[in-house]
């Protein structure tokens, strides 16, 4: 290529980041934050019923029902949540709790109900396999956006969506050493995220199978999760999804640990 002609295409990519930026295009922070905002805080609160598929490399499936309860706390990003386990037999009558707070570590419980406990969930196994799928603790209730450091790569189109492409450094040691995503620029859901240690080599693949408009509120109903280096994958659906049902602060609670809420239980 000419000198001539590098240059132009130089001074071309140049005056399209200015006029970009002047148009008012949004930080990778905040495109993040809209983001975590609307798949983890849509409506005062959300019950929706659970089914979990976790599909070895040979195809053997195992499956997970269970209900999901979340509560907003206020506009500062409190929230709670409370996992009840219906199937299968193994784990039926096991619960899962958080307590989440902005800008510090988030409080979870799990009850085992074979031995009759409540653990505490230390804030260093959020990061841990949620009950043996492939999503951890921390992709059920989400993350802060401080967590990570965010760049803006670029903007594109994913199934004919348009979408920001976005890296995620983590600012603490964790298992990933970056994550890319890819956003949808209108309704503000991840489409796609790849997960990557710190020689490049992809970990894991997140993938928003099927989004629905619910009671005005765009939400995943189908998403999946791949475990790039053993094959592992958990595939996920959302049913029964139902905004601001009247949620109170008390059902997330160790009293409703052992005892289930059997209104919102079904």
């Amino acid at each position: 290529m000419k000198r001539s002609n590098l240059l132009a295409l130089l001074t071309l990519a140049w005056i399209t980041v200015v006029q970009a930026q002047s148009a008012g295009a949004p930080s990778a922070d905040k495109i993040v934050a809209h983001s975590l905002a609307t798949f983890y805080y849509s409506g005062d609160d959300q019950r929706t019923r659970v089914s979990m598929r976790l599909i070895n490399p040979q195809g053997k499936e195992r499956i997970r029902e269970m209900t999901l309860l979340r509560k907003n706390l206020g506009a500062a990003g409190e929230q709670r949540y409370y996992i009840y386990f219906h199937q299968p037999s193994d784990v039926k009558g096991t619960a899962f709790m958080v307590w989440k707070y902005p800008a510090r570590e988030d409080d979870r419980w799990i009850f085992i109900p074979a031995i009759n406990l409540v653990r505490r969930i230390a804030a260093d196994d959020k990061r841990s396999s949620f009950v043996g799928s492939d999503f951890t603790y921390e992709d059920v209730s989400g993350r802060d956006v401080e967590d990570e450091a965010h760049t803006l790569l670029g903007e594109e189109t994913l199934n004919g969506r348009p979408v920001y492409r976005v890296e995620s450094v983590p600012k603490a040691k964790v298992d990933y050493a970056r994550r890319v995503a890819l956003i949808d620029r209108e309704r503000g859901l991840p489409l796609k995220e790849e997960y990557y240690d710190m020689r490049g080599e992809l970990l894991r693949t997140f993938s928003a199978d099927e989004v629905r408009e619910v009671s005005g509120h765009w939400t995943v109903t189908r998403r999946s999760m791949r475990d790039a280096q053993s094959g592992h994958r958990t595939e996920v659906v959302y049913e029964e999804i139902e905004y601001d049902v009247g949620l109170t602060e008390d059902l997330f609670s160790e009293r409703y640990l052992r005892r289930p809420p059997k209104r919102w239980i079904r």
